[in-house]
Parts: structure tokens; sequence; C-alpha cells
């Protein structure tokens, strides 16, 4: 069985808890009260029950059965169906992860069927359960319970969410490289956060505009802007969080490119330093080529040299060498590469 609590409530009270759906159905007929059913991954075989015993809508059990469906409140006659994406903060992970809740509201009766762990609709029976007076103005009450506990644990999010972004802010200038990856991770979440968030506050609306049609409690009213309030700061905090992470991933790939231009300028300053050491080299060793080149000649040897026989040949020779070393010298030093 996927029903995790079940009970029939009259006046605000529960009056019984019944084993399952078929007793539900019976003892809340009977006692004309409302029954609360609460399901956790429900089986088709239940949804189907219950939408026979309720007239519940087939779009409406198509989509719940179907799942991943959007955040959104549709009114199918005197009856709604309700999509919510709680969502809670995993410090270990420093993630978030999203969960999703259908709920079927009719004049006696409501359906929970929760996909994930979050929210914690146990809580949420709890606190309606010690508050009668509240809890006696029908399944509107219960429905605005759920949205109270669905927008109140978006709060630690926001703020997981904003430490986050701060982390990022400090990583920025530190010179990490992976953090344009975080920025994009981030942006994803705070992307999918936003799509949770902003059509509560046209749902709540909507609630409050069929107030009167629906004979709405003013008290449940109130309490209602309360809620759509909450939503609108932290639909506002979360567009704030956008226009940060779209900032910092300008400033992340400013940064790079910086660091990329700055790298290829000391790059090129070493092969500017590298290319005058070898100009500078090769000069000396042409001008040391050149003094190497007539001593050479005039080493081989020969029985018949060149100015052998001559008294000045060997000065000759020695001028001849420092000539042509001055010379080259005076070249490379006119092109600056000495």
């Amino acid at each position: 069985m996927t029903t995790v609590d079940n009970a029939v409530y009259k006046n605000g009270h529960r009056t019984a808890d019944p084993v399952d759906l078929d007793e539900t159905f019976e003892l809340m007929r009977r006692r004309a009260g409302m029954a609360w059913i609460g399901m956790y991954r429900a089986d088709p075989g239940e949804i189907h029950a219950v939408s026979e015993e309720f007239g519940l809508h087939e779009l409406a059990v198509e989509d719940a059965l179907r799942g991943h469906q959007r955040a959104k409140l549709e009114r199918y006659g005197n009856s709604l169906f309700v999509v919510l994406r709680p969502a809670r903060y995993i410090d270990a992970d420093e993630s978030v992860e999203f969960g999703e809740v259908h709920v079927f509201v009719g004049p006696d009766f409501v359906v929970t069927i929760r996909q994930a762990e979050a929210p914690d609709l146990h809580r949420v029976r709890r606190r309606m359960e010690g508050d009668p007076q509240l809890l006696s103005l029908g399944p509107q009450a219960v429905l605005y319970g759920i949205f109270d506990e669905v927008v109140d644990q978006y709060a630690p999010v926001v703020a997981g969410l904003e430490n986050d972004i701060d982390e990022i802010e400090d990583e920025i200038f530190s010179g990490r490289t992976d953090v344009s990856r975080r920025i994009y991770e981030l942006s994803r979440e705070v992307i999918e956060f936003q799509r949770a968030v902003d059509p509560l506050a046209g749902m709540l609306e909507a609630l409050q505009r069929g107030a009167q049609k629906y004979s709405m409690d003013d008290e449940l009213q109130r309490r209602l802007r309360d809620v759509e309030d909450h939503v609108i700061r932290i639909s506002e905090r979360v567009s704030g969080f956008r226009v940060l992470l779209h900032n910092a991933l300008t400033v992340q790939a400013t940064l790079v490119g910086q660091r990329q231009n700055d790298e290829m300028r000391r790059l090129s300053e070493s092969s500017l330093v590298q290319s005058e050491e070898v100009k500078r080299i090769s000069s000396w060793a042409a001008i040391l080529f050149a003094p190497t080149l007539v001593g050479t000649v005039y080493g081989m040897n020969f029985q018949t040299m060149p100015e052998l026989a001559w008294r000045l040949g060997y000065p000759f020779a020695l001028v001849l060498m420092l000539i042509m070393g001055l010379g080259l010298y005076l070249v490379f030093k006119k092109k600056k590469w000495l």
C-alpha cells in the first residue's frame, strides 16, 4: 500500500483512521465528514479507485499518473487539481533537490500524492490537527496548509543558494579555473527553482479570486495572501540570483580572457628575449667564423700558399682577420643584433 495516512475529519477533529480506501469512502459518507488521504508514489490502482469515488477529471488523473508536471492549478467543476514543486537544499552536496506533489481538492475530500521526500505532509497534518478551528474550514484549509509548508521549505533553499553565490564570488577572484562549471550548474538550479516558485503567485491569486464564488472563509483568504507575499519575496530574490550569476559568468569570462592575454604576452616577451639572444649568439659566431676561415686556409700546410714567401704575409692575414671581424661587428651593430 502507498497510502501513508488516511483519516476522516468532522468539524476539524479526526474521527476515524480507516484501514483502507473503501472504509474511508464509507465513513466519509456516513459521517458527512472530510476525507484526507495521503499517498506516497501511489500506484495506478489506488489513483483510479480515488478517481472513481470522487469523480476526478480524467485529464487530472492522467497528469497524476504521468508525473513530471509543471507547477499549476486547474479547476474541474467543483474540484481542484494542484501540482506543486517543493524543494530542499542538500548541504552535503551543496545542491537543490526538487520534488513533486499532486493535490486533488473537492467539497469534502483532499487527496495528496507525494513523489519525493519533500514536502513533509505529515507535519502539515499535525499542524492542521492542532488547530481544529482552521481545519474545520474544510479542504481549502488543507490546501492552504500544503501551500504554506512548501513555501516555508523554500527559505532554506534560498539561503543555501545565496551562500553558494557568495562562495562563487570569492572563487572568481581567487584564480580557480573550474568556477565556470559551478556557475553553470548553479544557474540551472536557480532556473529550475524559479520555475517552481514563479507560478505560485498566480495560483494563490486565482484561489483568492474564486473566494466568493466558492465560499472561502475570510480568515483563509488572509492566510493565502500572506503566503502569496512570501512567494513574491522569494521570487524577487531568485530573479536577483539569476542576475548575479549572469554577471558572475561575465566577470569570469573576462578574467579568463585577461589571464590568457597576459599569458600570451609573457610568452611573446619570452620569445622576443630568446630571439634577441639567438641574434646575439649568431652575430658573435659569424664574427668569430671570419678569422677562423682565414686561419684555416693558412693552416692547410700547402707548399705553395698565397703570400707564403711574402714578408708581410703574416701581418696581412692578421689584419684581414681583424677587418673581417670588425666589418661584421659593425654590420650586426647597425642591425641592432648586438
